[in-house]
């Protein structure tokens, strides 16, 4: 898929703010992992299926994982064709549950994914893991790139070491893939309360890393032309916005912020808190790269002022005087330099992989 233009870019998340700040009503059948994306290409990303138990929490996982794109369920090297779930659940044909993985290998290499792999499997057991038992439960790694065959061995290899008992885990090529019927397509997040035989918590504290090569900032024409006048005159002519009348003081609402400009990923809901001080206060970026920090002397006062690491745009202030069981740091940030994106929204806009750092 061709990547979206800053300025179409833009204009999306405005729209979908729009319309999340009026209250429209979303049809969320349309956020399905066959999600449109802004991040990267198609032609840009790398394949790997996995088999873990059941397909629902296995897609969860992955799902959450920096730098994993899209993930799919369905039903992988069996005999005949386009099986369904009534089909697989009888054995007889040996599919197995597996999940599709589109990654892309300038983020992370297929030697993590295959670490992230191992951390919720237990390699060693035949056709079971959890509670779920059959053939279609079976564990394996299915590659369709030759190379990659020789990542998997010795991934297998190293984690043999931990186990006294074989593993059993498949390591074959993809023969075939069948998508699995839409019901089982994000379970998790359409039935939150559902079964999940994997423990989504072992993501807990990854720290998330925001690529800077997937963002670019416009000509200074069309930041002009895109951006209202109060935002043009905080975000590049350096302003300050009033305090407790802007967008975003009060909003604690579960997504992202990001760079009114570029779209870049600034700050997460969970760093908000309320600082009492009128603007969006945080404490901390959602990647300690993002930002940018300089030394403001203005008003005959010496503060630190916050940019944006690719758009360069004026964001705030940071502080010492933060919450101290959080590091102790306030960023103080202009509503008018950043873009709301709600939770339910960042598969569809494309960040997706940055939900780890919301849930």
């Amino acid at each position: 898929m061709k990547r979206l233009s800053n300025v179409a870019f833009l204009l999306i998340l405005m729209l979908l703010a729009a319309c999340s700040s009026a209250g429209v009503e979303k049809n969320e059948s349309t956020t399905n992992n066959s999600k449109p994306t802004v991040n990267v290409p198609e032609s840009e990303l790398d394949k790997i299926y996995f088999a873990g138990g059941c397909f629902w929490g296995v897609e969860a996982y992955f799902s959450r994982i920096n730098g994993v794109q899209d993930v799919t369920s369905g039903y992988a090297n069996g005999t005949g064709e386009q099986p369904s779930y009534k089909d697989v659940i009888k054995g007889d044909r040996g599919f197995v549950e597996a999940v599709e993985v589109k990654y892309n290998p300038k983020h992370i290499s297929l030697s993590e994914l295959l670490t992230y792999y191992f951390k919720v499997i237990d390699p060693t057991l035949l056709n079971k893991q959890g509670n779920d038992t059959g053939i279609q439960y079976r564990t394996g790694i299915y590659y369709e790139n030759d190379e990659d065959a020789q990542i998997i061995k010795a991934a297998i290899e190293k984690e043999q070491e931990k186990y006294d008992k074989p593993i059993v885990t498949e390591a074959e090529p993809l023969t075939n893939y069948y998508l699995a019927e839409e019901a089982h397509q994000d379970y998790l997040e359409k039935n939150p309360n559902a079964y999940c035989h994997i423990d989504l918590s072992v993501l807990d504290g990854e720290t998330v890393k925001v690529d800077p090569t997937l963002y670019t900032r416009p000509s200074d024409e069309e930041i002009k032309i895109k951006l209202t006048d109060d935002q043009y005159q905080v975000a590049v002519l350096d302003d300050t916005e009033h305090a407790y009348s802007n967008e975003y003081w009060d909003l604690y609402a579960p997504g992202i912020y990001v760079d009114i400009v570029t779209g870049e990923p600034l700050f997460s809901s969970t760093d908000k808190y309320d600082s009492a001080c009128g603007w969006p206060s945080f404490t901390k970026p959602i990647d300690p790269e993002v930002v940018t920090y300089h030394e403001d002397t203005k008003f005959n006062m010496i503060r630190t002022e916050v940019r944006s690491r690719v758009g360069n745009i004026h964001l705030g202030h940071v502080f010492d005087d933060g919450p101290k069981d959080r590091g102790g740091k306030r960023y103080c940030i202009n509503s008018a330099s950043i873009l709301f994106v709600p939770l339910e929204d960042m598969e569809k806009t494309g960040y997706g992989d940055l939900r780890i750092a919301v849930e």
